[in-house]
């Protein structure tokens, strides 16, 4: 069943920002950071796929609104949405209390652990600070793995931070890097998956400590739009409850 209570007028607006008047109430817009496979990415003809992006579909279809994806790079993704650029943001990311004091985030929808991948015929221990010295290693700027990394590496490795997961694979398979930290999803896609398909995770996952790995992936909202972020949760759960949500994710990782 639809939810009902975002359909009329009153309610949406109450849940959008002032600048929406004279908007068509029933278009919501969404930040998301490309590419990032498999969560968000763009198919050979340009389409914009993954599951951040199925999942955000198939929640605005519960809600019964339409929702329209506005591709926006990730160092800007949080002051783009203050601006009004966008209703929300729905791109892979992390819930944590630093970002909780920018954003009111929808309850988590997935939670990936982090991992290490490096070529598989170089050889790297279990990540230390003493496998680890002297290294270069390769992190998206900005995310929860650039912060982990620098924190606890960067005295001993040099710390190449990549505006793409993409351009870090470039520097991996030219050479340029021994290592990197990755969401394991996206490393597994973009890496274990890749044409080369010449990599290996090293370690195990990691998820902790939550100062850094947080409680998993939410859509971010402004704190005022309370309304609209319980509807979407409303959604979520819906989802969840009808099968919805788990066809979405075997389709992109599997049972």
């Amino acid at each position: 069943m639809k939810i009902q209570k975002i359909l009329t007028a009153g309610a949406l607006s109450a849940a959008l920002l002032a600048g929406t008047a004279g908007a068509d109430v029933r278009d919501i817009r969404i930040g998301v950071d490309v590419p990032y496979e498999p969560m968000e990415y763009r198919t050979p003809e340009g389409e914009l796929t993954g599951f951040d992006i199925e999942l955000g579909n198939a929640l605005c279809a519960e809600i019964g609104i339409d929702c329209e994806w506005v591709v926006q790079g990730w160092d800007g993704i949080i002051p783009g949405l203050m601006a009004r650029k966008y209703d929300a943001i729905m791109s892979s990311m992390t819930i944590n209390d630093e970002r909780r004091e920018q954003v009111l985030f929808s309850d988590p929808y997935f939670t990936p652990p982090s991992a290490w991948f490096a070529p598989a015929d170089v050889e790297v221990g279990t990540p230390s600070e003493e496998s680890l010295e002297g290294l270069t290693i390769g992190v998206q700027r900005g995310t929860l793995q650039d912060n982990y990394v620098t924190d606890m590496y960067g005295d001993v490795a040099d710390v190449n931070r990549y505006a793409t997961a993409d351009d870090m694979v470039l520097d991996m398979d030219s050479g340029r890097l021994d290592i990197v930290f990755l969401d394991y999803p996206v490393g597994k896609s973009t890496l274990l998956e890749s044409e080369a398909g010449n990599y290996k995770v090293v370690g195990k996952m990691i998820t902790e400590p939550k100062e850094y790995f947080g409680d998993g992936f939410g859509i971010a909202f402004r704190q005022r739009d309370e309304a609209l972020a319980e509807t979407f949760n409303e959604a979520l759960a819906e989802l969840k409850a009808n099968g919805t949500y788990d066809e979405i994710h075997t389709k992109y990782f599997g049972e």
